[in-house]
């Protein structure tokens, strides 16, 4: 009994279900390339799991593998044979074209309230330890930084850790071609005058990736929620933690804001509720306008990554309601019928008028931003490597 509550806490610790066995080898596989876990637990949760492809997994790892890391793979092949599960016997194929290369994973972090995200990209070295792509994403900037490292697993374990602690954010495991495209996307967004701080975006990204850069790419949430898409994006999902801070700026809401003063300070308005009629249709403009175009591309870009993130969060509600907003948006729809979008609106608008804007600026900030967490880890990586 005892055993089985501590292989239970194992998959528990790892964030496995061994009834989904396939999801469960991909998210081992992951957390192997990643550097999100020891190798010798990952072996122990592999041996837990009666696939097929967990044995191929071991039997992968015990290639190269000595003393205690190979006993422990060993021990886990050996159950799944008393469960009358081998590894699949290898075959030479060529991969199709599309199909996902297994020595790349990729970590992705929440979109924060300026709409910047962090990506990693990661890829298994044939001689041993990781080759990491790192870089920052900017809806105003385009790509801020990038830096490419050889790193050991264990090293990676420890930057992600520090660089979480330091952000006060989490980073979830990602396919690396979600990766990959938010690094390009941002890439391509940036401006002709700050290209030279990331000019040789794609000299380091040749060392780890030699597909196409990914111009057209669909994002995996319209796959994962397809059955879903259909149903109204709830409000609610702005009262998740990553999306408490999404504010418009003060600066876009300005015509609207003196739209409202005008209405509420007009003579000619005779009652509360003519003035929250006319209100109401300045709202309305606003949501319309504000998310079409190009701001509207950044908005769904926004959605897409935090549905993506919530999902891997363990908050599938949310991340359907994100995944929905963000269709709205693909498809066209009228954004000023959707209840979500009027609420995001008109709460921007509220705190914006609420806010001591002075006040704010000279208050000390106690938590990094991405950008910052990022910047401070690439300085701490240049002075080790000076001494």
């Amino acid at each position: 009994m005892a055993k089985e509550r501590a292989q239970q806490q194992t998959l528990t610790e790892l964030g496995i279900d061994a009834l989904v066995p396939e999801q469960a080898v991909e998210k081992l596989r992951s957390l192997r390339l990643s550097g999100g876990a020891d190798d010798a637990k990952i072996a122990a949760a592999a041996g837990l799991i009666a696939s097929p492809s967990a044995a191929q997994l071991l039997t992968e790892m015990e290639s190269g593998a000595s003393g205690a890391l190979r006993r422990e793979i060993r021990r886990a092949l050996f159950r799944l044979r008393q469960h009358g599960v081998e590894a699949e016997p290898a075959q030479p194929q060529v991969a199709a074209a599309g199909e996902p290369e297994t020595n790349l994973s990729g970590l992705i972090s929440p979109v924060d309230p300026e709409g910047s995200r962090i990506a990693w990209l990661i890829k298994s070295r044939p001689q041993g330890g990781l080759t990491w792509l790192q870089g920052f994403y900017s809806e105003t900037e385009g790509l801020v930084g990038v830096g490419l490292y050889h790193v050991s697993r264990r090293e990676l374990r420890e930057e992600r850790r520090g660089f979480e602690q330091r952000a006060r954010i989490k980073l979830v495991d990602a396919d690396y071609r979600l990766a990959d495209f938010i690094l390009y996307d941002a890439f391509r967004r940036t401006p002709q005058d700050h290209l030279g701080r990331v000019g040789n975006f794609l000299t380091l990204r040749a060392e780890i990736l030699d597909t196409p850069l990914p111009v057209d790419f669909h994002h995996p949430i319209y796959s994962e929620f397809a059955a879903t898409l259909s149903q109204e994006p709830s409000p609610n999902l702005l009262q998740e933690p990553e999306l408490e801070g999404w504010i418009i700026p003060q600066s876009v809401l300005e015509p609207y804001l003196k739209e409202v003063e005008e209405i509420r300070q007009s003579p000619l308005v005779l009652n509360q509720f003519q003035q929250q009629e006319r209100v109401n249709t300045v709202v309305g403009r606003a949501v319309d306008e504000l998310f079409a175009g190009d701001r509207g591309t950044l908005m769904r870009r926004r959605l897409e990554d935090i549905a993506y993130y919530l999902a891997r969060s363990g908050r599938a509600n949310a991340a359907r309601w994100a995944a929905s907003a963000a269709a709205r948006i693909r498809d066209g729809e009228t954004l000023s019928r959707v209840p979500f979008f009027v609420q995001y609106v008109m709460r921007s608008m509220d705190l914006v008028l609420s806010r001591e804007q002075s006040h704010t600026q000279r208050e000390p900030r106690l938590i990094m931003t991405p950008a910052e967490a990022m910047r401070a880890q690439a300085a701490a990586r240049a002075r080790q490597q000076r001494r």
